[in-house]
């Protein structure tokens, strides 16, 4: 089950419904900035492969 700490709301929540989605389905634990951007890059680096 994936957590997505509530102090990253502020970047989290902007985001698309789809992109959210997509983090969501991945099972991660986010705690700060920096795991929230890792998960983002491997998001695109896996659209980049498909």
């Amino acid at each position: 089950m994936s957590y997505i700490d509530p102090k990253l709301s502020q970047y989290f929540d902007p985001l698309s419904e789809d992109l959210k989605s997509a983090i969501l389905q991945r099972d991660v634990q986010l705690y700060t900035l920096t795991d929230l951007i890792h998960c983002l890059e491997a998001i695109v680096e896996e659209g980049e492969a498909a």
